[in-house]
């Protein structure tokens, strides 16, 4: 079975209890696929494989879902991008809160892992975890890997080769021209402006792999 490109899904309470999600009335609580507005960003969402720091797949099909206002500023720095022969390639995006949890139960530190008890900006399908590509798909050098959890990792840390830091500053600056937020302790992560506005989510990924035509 096919799922829309909008999937509904329901939100938290007016208390906003994290620990134990309940349904409220419709707010904004549509998630997109970002393949149904920026087609062309590559996907590479890590915690769909054991390519990860936990070893082993947490979501059963590698997709990727944010809010709607959220695929359209990604898909702004996809098309400045492309018109300097580069791209986007996304590691992670929208994550349940119940796979947040597996995630602190093994790297407790909020440097690099948000507690569940106050959720992620993941959580909200407000965030994502990315690099930058060549025209051909080629990862371009950066600090680190994706989920290394080191002072490398940090946006300030400075003992790098030049190619690496030249990457990564154009990559802060094409996201923040789009309206995202760089993480300090993660060169990949950026927080959509106004993240605040969204609720927490425990929905589990659709299984369908692919989007359905809009």
């Amino acid at each position: 079975m096919r799922f829309p490109a909008v999937v509904l899904l329901a939100v938290l309470g007016a208390s906003t209890c994290v620990r134990d999600p309940a349904p409220a009335p419709p707010l904004q609580t549509a998630l997109v696929d970002l393949h149904t507005v920026a087609p062309t960003v590559r996907l590479d969402i890590r915690y769909a494989t054991p390519n990860n720091f936990t070893g082993r797949a947490l979501y059963p099909v590698p997709r990727c879902l944010l809010r709607p206002a959220v695929a359209q500023r990604l898909a702004r720095a996809q098309a400045r991008l492309e018109a300097m022969q580069l791209g986007l390639q996304v590691y992670d995006c929208y994550r349940p809160l119940s796979v947040q949890r597996e995630l602190w139960a093994l790297m407790p530190d909020e440097r690099y892992v948000a507690d569940p008890a106050k959720g992620s900006r993941h959580n909200r399908g407000a965030a994502v975890d990315l690099t930058l590509v060549d025209a051909n798909g080629n990862e371009l050098t950066m600090p680190t890997g994706f989920d290394d959890f080191s002072e490398r990792a940090h946006r300030t840390y400075s003992a790098l080769p030049p190619v690496a830091r030249a990457n990564r500053a154009l990559l802060e600056h094409v996201m923040a021209d789009a309206g995202f937020e760089p993480l300090p302790t993660e060169w990949w992560h950026f927080d959509a402006q106004g993240w605040q506005a969204y609720e927490v989510l425990d929905v589990p990924l659709p299984t369908d792999p692919t989007p359905a035509a809009r």
